[in-house]
């Protein structure tokens, strides 16, 4: 996803993480270190791994011990990964050059390069179709991947600039087209759009998850709401307020928790009370810039990034350089009930 910057004020935020008690909390903080900025935060649950995108690179991280066990180079403009674990292939997005990058998951050596198209961002993998999608941004559209040979299928036209997506297990793919504001919903077998929907008054989404048992689609939007979507009937059904910044969410079907992970420096927790109602439990501060996260659904751990980084370029605008040794990954958990 793209970088974003604003100011925002201690004053501003103290309202916000006030909210309500703490229940979710930083359990363990890992140092990683190494250049380069960062994108997506792509859990590997089987395996307990953490696949994140640093610029040039995939960092492969432990989840249990924080240990880096491996790196997939090669690439120019990582951005996300995904995982198709019947095939034993891993797939990253190189944005620079347009293409994906099809790696081995258990050496993490890269196997081959696919084309793609400009802007290729965001991947995930469907599981139904055992089939990769790219969410090509300025292209406008979605490149279509055969997970075992590694070889493109086809790019779908999708009629706006995508974001994150997300695949249903039903033979159903949806992402988020932040210029229109809309979510697209695309036929993982016959790659095309079936059909799209308005996310208003939710503006820009960006950020999705995904609750399977009951239909519901949870877009992250600049505009400083999520979302939430009937997938079946197509259309919004309830919004919350949420962080400025955002660029990951998440949704815990155990909980029955959703995230919006914010540059603000703040975890928004969303509890679902029934598919159709939602309310901000939590509001919880974050280093700022922990704009990305991944969710393990099987150990219901949030996992954010940060760094500290060094002065803005000239002319003030943007961010400065990571500081070498500062980038670091951060578990979150629910604490314990009281007995």
């Amino acid at each position: 996803m793209r970088k974003i910057a604003f100011v925002l004020t201690l004053a501003a935020v103290a309202p916000l993480v006030a909210q309500s008690p703490s229940h979710y909390r930083v359990t363990h903080t890992y140092t990683l270190g190494g250049d380069g900025g960062w994108d997506y935060i792509v859990p590997d649950p089987p395996n307990h791994r953490l696949f994140i995108g640093r610029q040039d690179r995939v960092m492969v991280v432990d989840e249990d011990t924080g240990t880096l066990l491996g790196e997939v180079t090669g690439i120019q403009g990582a951005h996300g990964t995904a995982v198709a674990g019947r095939t034993g292939h891993g797939f990253a997005t190189s944005g620079n050059d347009q293409s994906v990058v099809m790696f081995d998951l258990k050496t993490f050596k890269a196997l081959g390069r696919i084309p793609a198209a400009e802007d290729a961002d965001a991947i995930i993998y469907d599981g139904a179709s055992n089939r990769v999608f790219t969410f090509n941004g300025d292209a406008h559209s979605s490149t279509v991947i055969d997970p075992v040979a590694g070889k493109l299928i086809t790019n779908i036209p999708l009629g706006g600039k995508p974001e994150y997506g997300a695949s249903a297990g039903d033979g159903k793919v949806y992402g988020n087209l932040t210029d229109t504001s809309e979510v697209v919903e695309i036929d993982a077998k016959t790659a095309t759009v079936a059909r799209r929907w308005s996310t208003a008054p939710c503006k820009q989404p960006v950020a999705m998850a995904l609750d399977t048992a009951h239909h519901r689609l949870f877009s992250g939007c600049r505009s400083g709401l999520m979302a939430i979507s009937d997938y079946q009937a197509g259309k919004v059904v309830a919004t919350v307020p949420i962080g400025a910044g955002v660029d990951g969410v998440g949704f815990d079907a155990t909980s029955g928790d959703a995230f919006a992970s914010n540059a603000d420096g703040t975890l928004t927790v969303v509890h679902q009370d029934g598919p159709d109602q939602y309310h901000v439990a939590e509001t919880l501060q974050t280093p700022q810039g922990a704009r990305n996260m991944g969710l393990d659904p099987t150990n219901h751990r949030v996992f954010i990034v940060s760094a500290k980084f060094g002065p803005a370029p000239a002319g003030g605008r943007g961010r400065g350089p990571v500081l070498p040794g500062s980038f670091t990954l951060m578990v979150i958990e629910r604490e314990p009930a009281a007995r």
